[in-house]
């Protein structure tokens, strides 16, 4: 799939833009501050209603404006869907071929991107939470059903919450709703807790072979999921239910001690092991390095064995991060088969073919035109 037409108002530093892209590598050069990355994240947040940079939409719309409006056209094999994404200090409309979607669930995936930018790399070391977000964003685009449960799970983990918080204040004394809440949350936790163990097996499946090609076959690469119950991905349901039950039973009291949900998918963070060695622990930055590239070319594929098509792919100011060596790796794996946006303040010294062959597009003070 390509992303054909962007249109932006109000987005950002954007006042309006219209522009079209063609279906191979898109170089957008320009100095940090004049808008780059914003194309980018407008394309981002059009697939999936929400930007990797903030949680706050707000920041998303034009200073002194009421909202920010982002339309483009995706050409898929069967179809050419337009798509429309509005954002207010309301909230969120998304339009999917004209048509208001009820649930954001509904429409995200119809456009897949894989996102790669420098803050990317934090994904090894960085905290759980960063993790946590790579998982549900990443299993979102393939799953609807996920984004589903995941909303109903939050809902269900604020109550719960709020209810503990009720408790540790005295202002609550009501065991059986905190029973009922516990038992709503637990059936929820499993199935995030299940999906999570599938997506991530499938992931290493991908990971594994491209990190020893990155790695001349000198380096094995697992991704462990670690939840904070003790569950093991085998289990069944009705095994993986006790397990909750049991672990809820026991941190009753130091739950409504601290007012707040102790263990859960919330709480819960994955592991990536280099030749049988914590990578966050014990990896050099190379090693760090390597292990996100290939998360990242993994979801690639991942996404097309799922979808049945290739995603966008959006490098954002990474090239520079990356040694030469990782970056020709990169490059040559996405030649002529993935739609890639580049942004860039400089294509002096990568010396590539499909950069050569790249449509090439400037910023400035948030101007975009084509000059290649």
């Amino acid at each position: 799939m390509h992303i054909e037409s962007l249109a932006l108002k109000n987005y950002r530093n954007y006042e309006e833009l219209s522009i079209g892209f063609e279906n191979k590598v898109n170089v957008i050069l320009g100095e940090n501050a004049q808008g780059k990355t914003n194309v980018m994240e407008s394309i981002y947040v059009l697939a999936m209603a929400k930007s990797h940079r903030t949680s706050n939409d707000k920041d998303l719309i034009r200073w002194d404006q009421d909202y920010a409006k982002i339309e483009g056209r995706v050409q898929k094999q069967h179809s050419s869907l337009p798509l429309q994404l509005v954002i207010s200090k309301k909230g969120k409309k998304a339009k999917l071929n004209h048509i208001e979607q009820q649930k954001l669930s509904q429409y995200v995936g119809n456009m897949n991107v894989v996102m790669f930018a420098p803050e990317d790399l934090n994904l090894v070391k960085g905290s759980p939470q960063i993790r946590r977000r790579f998982i549900d964003m990443e299993i979102g685009q393939i799953s609807p059903i996920y984004l589903h449960d995941m909303s109903q799970y939050q809902k269900i983990l604020q109550q719960r919450n709020h209810f503990l918080k009720m408790m540790q204040l005295k202002k609550q004394t009501d065991e059986t709703m905190l029973e009922i809440l516990t038992e709503q949350f637990i059936q929820m936790a499993v199935k995030i807790v299940r999906k999570r163990f599938e997506f991530l097996h499938m992931l290493e499946n991908w990971a594994k072979p491209i990190h020893q090609g990155i790695s001349r076959g000198l380096e094995t690469l697992q991704i462990s999921y670690k939840p904070s119950v003790e569950v093991l991905e085998d289990q069944d349901l009705s095994k993986m239910i006790a397990s909750f039950e049991e672990k809820f039973s026991k941190v009753k009291s130091r739950e409504m001690d601290r007012g707040t949900t102790l263990f859960g998918p919330h709480r819960d963070d994955l592991l990536f092991f280099v030749n049988d060695r914590d990578v966050q622990t014990f990896g050099s930055q190379g090693q760090q390095r390597t292990t996100a590239l290939s998360v990242k070319l993994a979801e690639i594929e991942l996404i097309y064995s799922e979808m049945g098509e290739y995603p966008i792919l959006l490098l954002d100011d990474v090239l520079s991060e990356l040694d030469d060596y990782r970056q020709s790796h990169l490059l040559n794996t996405i030649q002529g088969k993935v739609q890639t946006f580049v942004t860039t303040t400089s294509v002096d010294g990568i010396d590539h073919q499909t950069l050569k062959e790249a449509a090439t597009y400037e910023v400035a003070a948030g101007v975009i035109k084509k000059v290649h």
